[in-house]
């Protein structure tokens, strides 16, 4: 851990927060089990060989057998058809013993993703992705939808500085992306917050930024926020994820970074989530969080608190 000096940010630690809603998700699943007899399914679709998508694939499968799920993987070859990818999709949904559906994406080229995420049953779309839930989220229906995991993840990490209600805080997202931006700007609002979404045609994205007193960077470009950008005791939330070279590690070498140039705008910021360790622990938590909610309301039992 690099000495920050006096008076630098709060490191939010997203392992931590993590690690306490796995335990939320574990002990309601053994309850569930013991009162109901219902173990909650998970089945989670890659099509292809992407490494990096078998790696996330394989940290949900590892998460879900963790917590006491029924965790089911299919491997599909990289030139499946179309209507094969959906027609296992309808069959998860009719399976009462699958609770949550993912389809790691991105999917191999010659498959068009969209119809195959809205053919996800919305009571099972534990990604947050289906238009029925997306449409809950922006009608302030955070009841009975399922929601995004790493916006929901990113809700927490904040909640834990600032409380559940941000009444009277401005709240900039810088990205707009169905995946992350919008849900993340609909969350803060439906907390009180009021939200700017900026985003690559906003005009002077520094100035706008430096009224923020809570900043979410979902941008996808290494260390493009500067301690400039930041208003001094503003929370920063870094949801990138960025390969770049590192060669202190040796010759092509690479390391994960974030949006935020950590080190200066930790040095303004109040609080800061470091990347990694951040606010991608919480993705995977709050994908079982969902999974463990989904069987829960199938049960017509009363939902686990996060």
């Amino acid at each position: 851990m690099l000495d920050r000096g006096q008076g630098v940010a709060h490191i939010i630690d997203g392992k931590q927060a993590a690690a306490s809603v796995i335990a939320t998700v574990t002990e309601a699943t053994q309850t569930l089990e013991r009162e109901g007899g219902i173990k909650p399914g998970l089945a989670v679709v890659i099509v292809g060989d992407d490494p990096a998508s078998h790696a996330y694939v394989n940290s949900k499968s590892k998460m879900a057998k963790q917590c006491g799920f029924n965790s089911i993987q299919h491997n599909l070859p990289e030139m499946t058809a179309q209507e094969d990818l959906e027609r296992l999709v309808a069959e998860l949904n009719a399976d009462p013993a699958i609770h949550g559906i993912l389809v790691q994406l991105p999917l191999p080229r010659h498959l068009a993703s969209e119809p195959v995420i809205q053919l996800i049953a919305p009571e099972k779309d534990v990604d947050g992705l289906n238009v029925v839930n997306a449409g809950k989220l922006a009608t302030g229906d955070l009841a009975s939808g399922l929601i995004s995991c790493t916006p929901a993840g990113a809700l927490i990490l904040i909640n834990k500085i600032h409380g559940p209600d941000l009444s009277g805080l401005n709240a900039v997202v810088i990205g707009r992306s169905n995946l992350f931006g919008k849900p993340m700007g609909l969350l803060l609002l439906s907390a009180n917050a009021t939200v700017t979404m900026a985003h690559s045609r906003s005009k002077d994205l520094p100035a706008i930024c430096r009224g923020a007193d809570i900043l979410v960077a979902a941008v996808g470009r290494p260390h493009m926020v500067k301690a400039d950008w930041v208003k001094p005791g503003a929370t920063v939330i870094d949801v990138g994820i960025n390969r770049v070279p590192a060669p202190e590690k040796g010759e092509g070498k690479t390391k994960i970074t974030g949006d935020v140039a950590y080190d200066e705008c930790a040095e303004v910021a109040g609080s800061i989530t470091p990347v990694p360790g951040g606010v991608g622990p919480m993705t995977i938590a709050m994908l079982m969080a969902n999974t463990v909610v989904a069987a829960h309301r199938a049960a017509g039992r009363p939902l686990p608190k996060f």
